[in-house]
């Protein structure tokens, strides 16, 4: 049986919420005007709700003519129609080491909230001032899953994991100067923790980590029961 809508141009899976739990995301950049109005429209028509991606304030004004409730984030760059706060559950801590990760962490964390995580913000605590950090670690540890964005050495991520008993999602962002290669330093750092229970997506994936915790979230608050229709 056919799980998919024939566009032409694109085939989206009407299939993923079935076998995932979660309806498709449109990754907007680079995508041609006409055709990411048109995936916007039939991803809404179908469930109702809508997240995109790495999304510019032209692409919003495109998608608003045909959808006018739809919403967008500068910071972020999400452009999206839902994420009902009424159905937030679990937490999960959203970290960064400084103020220059923030627009990563919004895509990790907005993207959890509209699958339904309950996402606690904690912004600029970064190890050149861990003072902050352990200010706010007894809070942060409450949290079903962290997730730690840094850019420049990444250290956040292994200072986390050692502080704390649940997974710790690590992000490397392209935050930092030359020696930093684009966050290629922060990757190799995080994937090269001695910390254990860090795990780590791609450079500047704040979307990746908001899944996977999402996915972590909804397990810890009990399985199915953690899925929001």
């Amino acid at each position: 049986m056919k799980k998919y809508d024939e566009l032409g141009f694109a085939k989206p899976d009407t299939g993923r919420r079935e076998r995932t739990g979660f309806p498709e995301v449109i990754f907007c950049q680079g995508k041609p005007d006409e055709y990411l109005t048109k995936i916007f429209q039939n991803s809404y028509e179908r469930e109702g709700k809508v997240l995109g991606t790495r999304a510019t304030r032209e692409q919003y004004e495109l998608v608003r003519k045909v959808l006018p409730q739809v919403e967008f984030s500068e910071v972020s760059g999400i452009l999206k129609i839902g994420g009902d706060p009424s159905e937030w559950i679990g937490e999960i801590a959203v970290c960064t080491a400084g103020t220059a990760d923030i627009p990563v962490a919004e895509e990790a964390a907005e993207t959890a909230e509209f699958f339904g995580g309950r996402v606690e913000r904690y912004y600029d605590i970064g190890v050149s001032g861990l003072h902050r950090l352990l200010d706010r670690i007894e809070d942060i540890r409450r949290a079903n899953c962290v997730i730690a964005v840094a850019g420049m050495e990444g250290a956040l991520a292994s200072v986390l994991g050692g502080q704390v008993k649940n997974p710790v999602i690590a992000v490397p962002t392209s935050v930092g100067y030359g020696a930093s290669f684009g966050g290629m330093s922060a990757l190799l750092t995080m994937i090269n923790s001695c910390a254990n229970g860090v795990s780590v997506v791609n450079i500047d994936n704040g979307y990746g980590a908001g899944y996977i915790a999402t996915q972590i979230n909804r397990l810890a608050v009990g399985g199915e029961k953690g899925e929001k229709e």
